[in-house]
Parts: C-alpha cells; sequence; structure tokens
C-alpha cells in the first residue's frame, strides 16, 4: 500500500511548483494519491499569491489522485498541519507529509513507503524522516534518533496519536525529568527555548511540539544517511524561516538500504548532528557580529 500523500500550501507560488515538480518526478508518483490543503490568506497582501498558488495546485497531474482542499478562513501553519494529519490518518492510517518548500528526491517516496512498510508494527518506530543536515562526520546508511522531525516525514496513526499539541505540559515534563540537555543536543540548539516561545506565542511551531511528543514518549524517528530532502524555504519567505545557506544539502541520487537496521538511537549520528548544530551556532554568531560591527561602523561615520 502506498501511503497518500499531504501537501500544505499557503502563499509561495514558485516554491509550490517546484516542490509540486520534483514530487511527480518521483518513483512510485503515479501509484500516490496526493491531497493538497490551501491555507485561505490571513491579509489582503496574501490574497494574490494565494489565488496564484491556487492556480498551480489545481491543474497537477502526475499522481494516483489529487484532491484540493481550499480552506475558507486562514488556519496558519500549526492548526492547518495537525487538523490536515489527523483527518488524513484516521482515514488511511498512514500519512506522509510535506510543506511548500520542501524539494524531494526521485527515490524519497521509496524510501518513505519501504520504511512505513517495514516498521509498522514496531511501536519503538513514531516516525520517518526524510531531511538530514550537512553533517562533516559520514552517517550510516540509515539511522535512528530519538524523537521526531519536520522537512519531509511520514507516520502511522498510532505515531501521531502521541502528538501533544499542550506547550506547557511538554517543557514542564522535559524540566522535571531532566531532559533539556539531551533534548536540546547538549546545549547545541536550543529546542526548548523553541518550546518555550510557542508557549510566549512569539511563534506557532507544531514541529517543535511534535519533537517533544516523540521525545518524552522516548520513541525513535528513522533518517537517512543521505538527505532525500532540500529546504528551498530558507529564504525569507516563510513565516517561520529567516534567510540562510546552513542547511542546504544535495539531494541523494541513490535509494536508502534499509536492511539490518538495529533499531536503536544511533550515538554517532546524534554527536554528527550535535556537532552540525554548534557549527551554525557559530556561523550565526560570526554574521551578527558582523551586523552589529557593520551597524557601529555607520553611525560612527
Amino acid at each position: 500500500m502506498h501511503a497518500p500523500i499531504v501537501l500544505f500550501v499557503f502563499n509561495r507560488p514558485k516554491h509550490t511548483k517546484k516542490t509540486i515538480d520534483a514530487l511527480s518526478r518521483n518513483y512510485f508518483a503515479l501509484d500516490s494519491d496526493l491531497i493538497i490543503y490551501s491555507d485561505a490568506p490571513r491579509a489582503i497582501s496574501d490574497v494574490e499569491n494565494v489565488l496564484a498558488v491556487r492556480s498551480i495546485i489545481t491543474s497537477v497531474s502526475g499522481f494516483k489522485s489529487v484532491v484540493v482542499v481550499e480552506r475558507t478562513s486562514n488556519y496558519g501553519l500549526a492548526t492547518n498541519i495537525i487538523d490536515g494529519v489527523t483527518s488524513i490518518v484516521k482515514r488511511f492510517g498512514r500519512v506522509i507529509v510535506l510543506e511548500d518548500d520542501i524539494v524531494t528526491s526521485p527515490y524519497f517516496l521509496t524510501y518513505m513507503n519501504d520504511a512505513l512498510d517495514l516498521f509498522e508494527k514496531d511501536e519503538r518506530v513514531i516516525s520517518i524522516h526524510g531531511y538530514v543536515y550537512p553533517t562533516k562526520e559520514k552517517l550510516p546508511e540509515a539511522f535512528f534518533l530519538r524523537g521526531a522531525d519536520c522537512w519531509g516525514w511520514a507516520t502511522w496513526e498510532r505515531g501521531w496519536s502521541l502528538f501533544n499539541p499542550d506547550g506547557i505540559f511538554l517543557l514542564r515534563e522535559l524540566e522535571s525529568r531532566k531532559l533539556i540537555k539531551n533534548f536540546d543536543f547538549n546545549g547545541a540548539y536550543s529546542f526548548s527555548r523553541m518550546l518555550k516561545d510557542q508557549i510566549k506565542g512569539k511563534n506557532d511551531s507544531w514541529a517543535v511540539r511534535w519533537y517533544a511528543s516523540a521525545f518524552l514518549a522516548n520513541k525513535l524517528t528513522l533518517y537517512p544517511g543521505r538527505s532525500l530532502v532540500h529546504n528551498i524555504g530558507n529564504d525569507s519567505t516563510g513565516s517561520h524561516c529567516g534567510s540562510t545557506s546552513i542547511w542546504d544539502v544535495s539531494l541523494s541520487s541513490t535509494h536508502i538500504d534499509l536492511f539490518d537496521l538495529d533499531v536503536v538511537k544511533s550515538d554517532k549520528a546524534y554527536k554528527a548532528f550535535e556537532q552540525n548544530f554548534r557549527i551554525a551556532n557559530s556561523f550565526k554568531t560570526r554574521l551578527l557580529n558582523k551586523i552589529k560591527l557593520v551597524f557601529a561602523k555607520s553611525k560612527n561615520d
């Protein structure tokens, strides 16, 4: 059984077209049902681009079927995704999830469907992920890490049932169980601060709550050793990201071998992710210092 693909779009027509074009070139695209959730404008300024996106998605082909759900009011990213994923897993029992800025390798759907079949009954595994960070160290062919992720992913109804949208509860549990340091990759990336900001209303991240839910349940997510996803949205066009190239990757041109995997957390991959986060933070710090220096110089000129 090929899992249905759910694509969430909003107001970025160029990104949406690239995402759909890449997805349609996947092996098994013709065997897969595609459901597209199109969020409504949140302001007058969004109308033109939302209509442009809807013009693109109403003419999509190359899949077994295409269903478009046009929201009549603005849900926002988190509510749109939570509602859409919940609806589809209840109906089909499994789902592959993409957003409008996720360009995939032709082997993405093969990997997702193979992994969904392979680990369907394994309660230790909560989800499958398609993106992997550009680490300096060579990663295993495929591996597991504790938690969950958000750039091209899949899960089953049993996995998504563990999602808890209550950020306050999640943070309290992480703190009381003394898991913050591990959750933050030994302090290399402050996912806990992201969760705190979600609680304060500074962001509306469903993804950090998905990660925290899976982490607290001590569940594992499967990652590929070579990325099957490239996020093209880190260009300041999205609602929740700035402009950066530090997460850029080359898409894998070969399939991922899933045989003989040990279903345990990979310490090697965890350390590689930690190192990558530290490098990324160092880059951000240098960039901020450079901006401050330029600003200070301009004030003195």
